[in-house]
C-alpha cells in the first residue's frame, strides 16, 4: 500500500483547497484539534468556507484563526460559546449558523459516513430545532428528520498512526473525529507519532486506513479552553 505520510501541512493540502468547499474539523472543545492544518488553511486564504464542527475554537486559536480572518462563511455547530469573534459576527449578520443538538451533529457526521441520508430523532421535537423539518411518528411518539453531512475535506487529530494511515485515538480526542473522518470525500490527519506499519495491534485501532488520504506529523500546542483550579489550602 502507498505510503500517505507528508512533510508537512502545506505539502498534505496541496490540490485539496478551494474556495467555497465545506471543512468537517474533528476535536471537542481544543481537545483534539488538527491544529496544523487549521493554521495552514489560515494561510492558504481559502475562502467562503462552511465548517462543520462542535465547536468554533477560541478567539485567535483553532478555528477561531479563520473567524479572524473572515474565511468562514458559514458554521455547522453546536457549541460556539467560547469565540468572542464568533459573536460578533454572527450577531452583525455575517456569519450564517446552523446550531445542532450535539448527539444530533455527531450522528448527521456518521450517518454521512456510512451513507445513510438521513435519521429520525426525538432530539429536538417541540423545539426551534425542528421547524421546516420533516416530523413522523413512530410507536406513538414523534421523531424529526435530520439530513446526513459530507465535506469535500475531513481534517482530524489522532495520537499515533501508521504509514498506511491507520489511526489510533485518545480519549476525549475520539469525539468527532473518526466520524468527520469518514464522512469526507479527502480525509487528512495529523498525529503526535508516525510509528511502524504493524506496530498498531489490529485490536486497538480505531480508524482504519481506508478512511484516511494524507497524514502528517504535527507539532501541538493543547491550549486549555477554561483552566479551574483548586484554591492552595492555607493553615
Amino acid at each position: 500500500m502507498a505510503n500517505k505520510v507528508y512533510s508537512d501541512a502545506k505539502s498534505a493540502l496541496e490540490g485539496v483547497l478551494f474556495d467555497g468547499m465545506t471543512i468537517m474539523a474533528g476535536g471537542f472543545g481544543l481537545c483534539g484539534i488538527p491544529e496544523n492544518l487549521i493554521a495552514e488553511i489560515q494561510r492558504a486564504g481559502t475562502r467562503g468556507l462552511t465548517v462543520v464542527s462542535n465547536n468554533a475554537g477560541i478567539d485567535g486559536f483553532g478555528l477561531g484563526v479563520l473567524l479572524n480572518s473572515r474565511q468562514v462563511k458559514k458554521m455547522i455547530s453546536s457549541y460556539v460559546g467560547e469565540n468572542k469573534e464568533f459573536e460578533r459576527q454572527y450577531l452583525s449578520g455575517e456569519l450564517e449558523l446552523e446550531f445542532n443538538p450535539q448527539g444530533t451533529l455527531a450522528e448527521r457526521c456518521r450517518a454521512g459516513g456510512a451513507g445513510i441520508p438521513a435519521f429520525y430523532t426525538k432530539t429536538g421535537v417541540g423545539t426551534i430545532v425542528a421547524d421546516g423539518k420533516e416530523t413522523r411518528e413512530f410507536n406513538g411518539e414523534t421523531y424529526v428528520m435530520e439530513t446526513a453531512l459530507k465535506s469535500d475535506l475531513s481534517i482530524i487529530k489522532a495520537w499515533k498512526g501508521d504509514a498506511q494511515g491507520n489511526l489510533v485515538f485518545r480519549m476525549t480526542s475520539r469525539n468527532f473525529n473518526p466520524d468527520m473522518a469518514t464522512a469526507g470525500k479527502v480525509c487528512i490527519a495529523e498525529v503526535e507519532e508516525i510509528v511502524p506499519v504493524g506496530s498498531i495491534d489490529p485490536d486497538h485501532i480505531h480508524l482504519p486506513g481506508i478512511f484516511v488520504n494524507r497524514l502528517i506529523k504535527g507539532s501541538f500546542e493543547k491550549r486549555i479552553e477554561q483552566r479551574t483550579v483548586r484554591k492552595k489550602a492555607t493553615a
